[in-house]
């Protein structure tokens, strides 16, 4: 699945605002872009979602039927 597939997933089945899958979103988007980007380019954006991923921390604790 590419990203566009992914978002089209996402917009039709109301997911926009998970934010696991909107990590999944920023992952995808940068293996696409991974041959136009430098070693130390890709490294760094790819700290930075894992960074904001383990932000999510256990948001989901207490409403996991809600939000899986």
């Amino acid at each position: 699945m590419d990203s566009t597939n992914l978002a089209q997933y996402m917009e039709a089945t109301g997911s926009i605002a998970k934010p696991w899958l909107l990590v999944q979103l920023r992952l995808k988007k940068l293996q696409e872009r991974r041959a136009t980007l430098s070693e130390n380019e890709y490294v760094r954006e790819l700290e930075d979602i894992h960074q904001d991923l383990m932000n999510l921390g256990e948001w989901w604790r207490g409403i996991e039927d809600e939000v899986f």
